[in-house]
């Protein structure tokens, strides 16, 4: 809010605005010293006013990552990998600096620092839960903060996107291997990937309270990007649970660092070396869009919120391609 005083036959104005700088200035006609302020208070509310950096200097990056860590963290379904990231991360010298002196060009030396010992790819990786304390700094804590150091930082990473699919006769090997192992849900749990497109963590957490076989779908109550969703099964996937022996709440009663050694063993013994478990949420999707799917339909079962990234997943077979552009007739 501005205030407007007179002094010695003269008018002086000043702005203040919580987290940004107080400005005055001082004019010889009250009509100028009025339009003077509301430009002012309109430049403020739009936060085009400079910050106030005082209340900056008195927290550190390491102080906002440690609150981060106490409130925030412990709710995350990541909450164990993330507290390992943010601990070590708070270890840096760049954790003392004041948030005054927490800039762009601070976080590019500490990236060209961090790019001489890990990937590209990983250290945006590590950087997610950093930005992410800016944000819940600005936005619930109050703290003034004006602009998000990191939005600006560049991180230059060869893209890595897989495109792997399931090449001919591969899924046959897997499951002649798979059927060899003592744990009898490795065989369902690969082919219920196929048939859903589910994460391996769905699958593992899925319970028969979870099964509707009146409506034939099964709910997933939490997923990867904290969204529940409810997915429509094919005739594969409900005989893959018809043949399933309920033993427990759980469907599939393994732990995932048990399928994870069993996959493994299966690949090796299988003569595959570049093939990962979430692949076959790869070719669910693919073969989802090549049975003619629309987008909205194949982001349903897959559970994807941005077309862009449920794309990202879609890799067409080029002999599919090839037979439909086999079959395509011209017709005037």
């Amino acid at each position: 809010m501005a205030t407007i005083r007179k002094r010695n036959n003269k008018w002086q104005v000043q702005v203040r605005r919580a987290g940004q700088v107080a400005t005055s200035k001082t004019f010889k006609c009250r009509t100028n010293t009025a339009k003077w302020a509301r430009q002012q208070e309109t430049a403020a509310d739009r936060g085009e006013l400079s910050v106030d950096l005082s209340p900056l200097r008195k927290i550190t990056l390491g102080d906002l990552v440690s609150r981060y860590l106490e409130e925030v963290t412990p709710r995350k379904r990541s909450a164990v990998a993330e507290k390992y990231v943010l601990r070590k991360f708070r270890a840096h010298p760049i954790c003392k600096k004041s948030l005054a002196n927490i800039t762009t060009s601070a976080f590019s030396k500490y990236r060209d620092e961090r790019l001489a010992v890990i990937s590209p790819s990983g250290l945006k990786r590590e950087l997610v839960p950093v930005r992410n304390i800016f944000e819940v700094a600005r936005r619930d804590w109050g703290i003034p903060i004006k602009e998000n150091p990191l939005d600006q930082l560049r991180l230059k990473f060869v893209d890595q996107r897989r495109e792997r699919r399931l090449k001919e006769g591969e899924l046959d090997r897997i499951i002649s291997e798979a059927r060899k192992c003592k744990n009898p849900y490795v065989v369902p749990v690969i082919l219920f990937a196929i048939e859903t497109g589910m994460r391996r963590g769905e699958i593992l957490a899925v319970t028969w309270d979870d099964l509707d076989t009146t409506e034939e779908t099964l709910r997933i109550p939490q997923s990867k990007n904290g969204y529940s969703r409810c997915i429509p099964l094919s005739g594969k996937a409900l005989a893959i649970l018809e043949s399933l022996q309920p033993v427990s709440e759980r469907v599939f009663p393994t732990t995932a660092n048990a399928l994870r050694l069993n996959w493994e063993r299966v690949k090796k013994r299988a003569g595959i070396d570049d093939l990962h478990f979430h692949d076959l949420r790869h070719e669910a999707i693919s073969r989802f869009f090549e049975l003619g799917l629309t987008v909205p339909e194949v982001a349903l079962i897959s559970g994807h919120r941005d077309t862009r990234m449920l794309l990202r997943y879609a890799h067409g077979d080029t002999k599919v391609v090839q037979r439909k552009l086999g079959n395509w007739t011209y017709t005037t």
